[in-house]
């Protein structure tokens, strides 16, 4: 087994120091040796002192445009922005001073007189970066003005995202998250002067442009200026109809957040306790949206094999490798803009969301004896881009919109806090049946490189015919899990197959053909990685060989949606996901099911409704969607629908 990862691109900063090249440089009297090059800003940081930033985000490329990190150095007289200050050689720097104070108070002055709107009622009151520093600054006045009226007002800026750019501090996260950790480009500075604003080309709405709606960039706003749009006033009134049945299913990285809303540390995990919170609050019955990843699994999984023997063995191209995962609309809408003749790779599978609403409407409600009409699905996810998939016109093989409302999980958050729940304090209970029991496959979705994982367990055991235990310890895959930006691998398949499954046997004959092939397998997240892995395989690299890939919209995986709990960086998102394995490795510590293909709950699904087995026509009508050459989509029924 090999693993190898591409690059990280430059940051435009000042070149990378040596290790043997250090400074030591004096902060507010306190020494600290650090790399030449080390920004003024990190080197505080290091020495334990704390300078006040608002441009600045450990995710994106330092900027220096707020100057509220300005600091006074030895030898100089203008202040610097130390965020984008190298230290090249001994230096005194003092971080605070009267003038430096004064300055810092100036500047967020400045900054509220042209910030309109009331903090008591944005949805970023009491989780604002202007508004801690305008508190620790002592701000109890507007002394340059204020605004008496809003100039742009609130609009909704597409399917998912909310703009009001009087909230706007121009420190221009948003543009540069877009441009530089997600690579879509589709958001820029729009004029000049007083009348700068950030919108799209020809201020067009965001759906029709090339955004993918992933909401990374309300997680780096430090204000209200972009938020999802909120549907919890909908929920509460389904909730609220007495002939409605509203049914809600949640996804493993919410639950892997959710606490950090009601003050616990990141990577606390709160599933039980949320659970037990949305009975209350009202909700029907409470599912795990890990029974469909669970089901994703077994139908993409079975589809890779079914590639590989077409290509391997017969020689059919028409469904090419390397097959890609389709579970991030985030990323989806990204190959459809930027990769179009690529559509053929993508699984034909719907996300574990899709297929979860429709066989609530499909298969559940028949069980439950309720009338799919009356059936409200309610959908707990990561993910701003996840409201966008639900209302694609593809999305409603059920006969009804298969998911009707998506909340993300500081919607819920503020849905717990309303009804005068504290979710920490909550009893814990489990999931409801039929759709309450999953694996810890499910579960490891929510990282990077999970759904490979999970993919990997099942396949490995179909084909060798032994636990995957005795391949990898404990049956965890390590090589492709991790936060590097692309990670490739390498696994041999052994010389000796098992005898194909019977769930599986319509697919292929045996598997006489994988002894001792060399499977190769990548995993990629944030779309600015995803596309430098797509440039590699037009060009034919070393991604073009590979036989399947992991494509993740946001950075770290779901666990780093743009519905999850703000602020983020990577150390929380490694917090994230460290509970989301600890999860993983629980079940297998109390003997549940840690492969999904061991499921029951699913092995069950397959013998009462899913009988012509993964792939067949009542799956594919149920839980896979297909692209056409043309870029539309297509059912098994025949019946096609423009995206």
């Amino acid at each position: 087994m090999t693993t190898t990862s591409l690059p990280t691109p430059a940051v435009p900063t000042a070149p990378p120091p040596t290790p043997s090249s250090t400074v030591t440089v004096t902060i507010d009297g306190r020494e600290v040796e650090v790399a030449s090059g080390t920004t003024i800003l990190d080197a505080a940081r290091l020495a334990g002192v704390r300078i006040p930033t608002l441009c600045h985000h450990p995710d994106l490329p330092p900027s220096g445009l707020c100057r509220l990190c300005i600091v006074e150095v030895e030898g100089q007289r203008q202040a610097q922005a130390s965020c984008v200050y190298p230290i090249t050689a001994p230096v005194a720097i003092r971080t605070h001073s009267p003038r430096i104070g004064q300055a810092r108070r100036d500047i967020i002055d400045l900054l509220l007189s042209e910030h309109y709107g009331d903090c008591r009622t944005c949805a970023r009151n009491g989780n604002c970066e202007l508004q801690d520093l305008a508190v620790e600054y002592g701000v109890d006045r507007y002394r340059f003005g204020e605004r008496s009226e809003p100039v742009h007002g609130v609009e909704a800026f597409g399917p998912s995202i909310v703009r009001d750019m009087d909230k706007c501090v121009l420190c221009l996260r948003c543009v540069r998250t877009c441009a530089e950790l997600q690579g879509v480009h589709a958001i820029g500075v729009v004029g000049r002067g007083d009348t700068n604003t950030i919108s799209t080309f020809m201020d067009l709405p965001l759906d029709e442009v090339n955004c993918i709606n992933c909401g990374q960039c309300i997680n780096r706003c430090p204000t209200g200026a972009l938020t999802a749009r909120d549907v919890t006033d909908d929920v509460w009134a389904a909730l609220e109809d007495p002939t409605k049945h509203v049914v809600i299913q949640t996804a493993p990285a919410p639950r892997a957040a959710l606490g950090e809303e009601f003050g616990l540390e990141p990577g606390t995990p709160v599933t039980w306790q949320m659970n037990t919170a949305l009975r209350e609050i009202g909700f029907d019955r409470v599912f795990d949206t890990n029974f469909t990843a669970d089901l994703t699994i077994i139908e993409e999984g079975t589809e890779l094999l079914l590639r590989l023997y077409r290509n391997l063995v017969l020689g059919d191209t028409s469904m090419p490798v390397p097959q890609f995962t389709s579970c991030s609309p985030g990323w989806v809408k990204y190959i459809e803009h930027g990769y179009p003749e690529f559509l053929p790779n993508m699984s034909t599978c719907k996300s574990p969301q899709q297929m979860f609403g429709a066989l609530i409407k499909a298969w559940y409600a028949g069980r439950a004896g309720v009338d799919p009409a009356d059936v409200v699905s309610v959908a707990l996810m990561p993910c701003t881009a996840k409201k966008f998939e639900a209302g694609r016109p593809e999305m409603t093989d059920s006969g009804f919109a298969d998911v009707d409302h998506v909340l993300t999980a500081r919607e819920l958050a503020v849905m717990t806090r309303q009804f005068g729940l504290y979710l920490p304090d909550m009893p814990p209970s489990d999931f409801d049946d039929p759709f309450g029991t999953a694996s810890g496959s499910g579960i490891i979705f929510g990282a990077t490189g999970g759904v490979m994982e999970a993919a990997l367990r099942t396949v490995l055991e179909l084909v060798t015919g032994q636990q995957v235990e005795n391949i990898f310890d404990h049956a965890d895959i390590t090589p492709v899990r991790g936060f590097d930006d692309v990670r490739y691998v390498e696994l041999t398949i052994p010389d000796e197959v098992g005898p194909v499954p019977e769930l599986i046997a319509h697919l292929v004959p045996d598997w006489n053909w994988l002894r001792g092939v060399t499977l190769k397998v990548a995993v990629a997240h944030g779309t600015a990685n995803a596309g430098r892995v797509m440039e590699d395989i037009k060009a034919g690299g070393k991604f073009s060989e590979c036989h399947f890939i992991e494509f993740m919209a946001c950075p770290g995986g779901c666990l780093g949606g743009g519905g999850q709990p703000i602020p983020t960086n990577v150390e929380i998102r490694r917090a994230r996901a460290k509970a989301i394995y600890a999860e993983d490795s629980a079940y297998g510590e109390q003997g549940r099911a840690r492969k999904s293909h061991e499921n029951p709950a699913v092995v069950r699904l397959y013998s009462e409704l899913l009988t012509d087995g993964p792939g067949g026509h009542t799956s594919h009508h149920l839980l896979h969607t297909e692209y056409t050459p043309r870029g539309s989509f297509i059912r098994s029924d025949g019946a096609e629908k423009e995206a």
